[in-house]
């Protein structure tokens, strides 16, 4: 097997049972290795310290499968790993309870570059690295022998694999596709799921517990829902009986996929919804100038920081949407603010909030911190897991 040398002191990561190697770390590769391919990874004096997935053409040039550093990485590897991350969700009730439901969540599931969401009796995966591009079939086959679904679609379309070097994938591993449009019941509202077109696998599920939040809090309540893609948010808030809701979205059809996701719930008043396509910021700032007030605003923006090195620039954008988010809030309102950005950490992002607090002349506390629900599992030995962040926000 390939030997992957690390450089004098670049083993301590790994004895934290960090999964990443970086180009930087590597003294050299002893052996030839093909993407993919399963490496020895050896401490510069010849200890051996794990077995990882050789990723050439990746800063992140090995992503570690096995601490163990005798482990066979096999099929059989593939399949206890699926079927851990799979009883881990039925142990917690997730799997009985929600038809929306994470099923494998990358490193924080000892499988780097794994994503499987399960709708229903479908499952979306995406494979975003060389190593379990390479397993793709051993990871299909434990997913549907061990989940029992219907079909697996393979969303392996986002950029990140451009910078493995990778091909995009897309299309049907397992399976035909179904006969009519996906949906599934999100705790009592029904919502559609677009595997192919949609957003990451389809849909958010990692909002699913802080839509529910919403619920609780819209009762009586004028909304803002921000950045709504399919309306997710404004659903919930329908559902726990708020006065009105307006919805802002730059996409008209994630707006058709809105208003068609309001009418699969007939029990929802939708004479109370507003759907406006609008730049977000734009949009603020007019209701600013025309002094509107909200009682409950939900911002949850795209990925403004990918990366660290975008951090700044992101920086401004949070602090301003954040601003004009207080501005218009009414006493006693709470802000539901959001940060999917890998590059922008918990602490940086409430003290963006602070700023834009302070810049509105408004008191406020926080009341909730906010994340992915339990089937977004972070690893404590891998941060980088905990991408989502939020804060519950009220104004005096």
């Amino acid at each position: 097997m390939p030997e992957l040398l690390l450089k004098p002191g670049k083993e301590r990561s790994l004895f934290r049972r960090h999964p990443w190697i970086f180009e930087g770390s590597i003294e050299r590769l002893v052996g030839r290795a093909r993407p993919g391919d399963t490496v020895d990874v050896l401490a510069a004096d010849g200890r051996p310290l794990a077995r990882a997935a050789w990723s050439p053409r990746s800063q992140i040039r090995a992503r570690v499968w096995s601490f163990d550093a005798q482990a066979i990485i096999d099929d059989a590897f593939f399949r206890r790993r699926v079927d851990a991350a799979v009883a881990r969700r039925r142990a917690m009730g997730l799997l009985a309870a929600q038809d929306g439901v994470r099923l494998i969540h990358g490193e924080s599931d000892g499988l780097p570059g794994v994503i499987a969401d399960r709708y229903g009796d479908t499952i979306c995966l995406q494979l975003t690295a060389a190593g379990p591009d390479k397993w793709r079939k051993a990871i299909v086959g434990a997913l549907a022998r061990l989940t029992g679904a219907a079909r697996i679609y393979e969303r392996s379309d986002s950029d990140v694999r451009g910078l493995e070097g990778l091909a995009p994938v897309t299309g049907w591993a397992h399976g035909e596709a179904p006969g009519a449009p996906l949906s599934i019941d999100e705790n009592g509202v029904r919502l559609g799921v677009d595997v192919i077109d949609g957003h990451k696998t389809g849909f958010y599920l990692d909002q699913r517990d802080n839509r529910l939040l919403t619920r609780e809090l819209a009762a009586g309540r004028s909304v803002l829902n921000c950045f709504c893609y399919t309306g997710g948010f404004s659903l919930q808030a329908l559902a726990g009986g708020a006065g009105r809701v307006l919805s802002i979205d730059s996409s008209g059809p994630a707006l058709a996929g809105a208003r068609a996701n309001l009418a699969m719930n007939p029990g929802l008043d939708a004479a109370r919804a507003e759907w406006l396509e609008a730049d977000v910021f734009e949009a603020l700032r007019v209701f600013r100038k025309e002094e509107r007030r909200f009682d409950l605003i939900v911002l949850d923006p795209p990925k403004f920081a990918p990366s660290a090195a975008h951090a700044e620039r992101a920086a401004r954008a949070y602090k301003d949407i954040n601003l004009l988010g207080f501005r218009l809030l009414n006493p006693g309102g709470y802000l539901m603010t959001y940060s999917c950005s890998g590059g922008i950490g918990l602490e940086l992002f409430q003290k963006i909030v602070a700023g834009a607090a302070v810049d509105a002349g408004r008191d406020a506390r926080i009341l909730r911190r906010l994340a992915a629900g339990p089937d977004h599992p972070v690893a404590l030995h891998f941060p980088e897991g905990e991408y989502l962040k939020g804060l519950l926000v009220q104004v005096d």
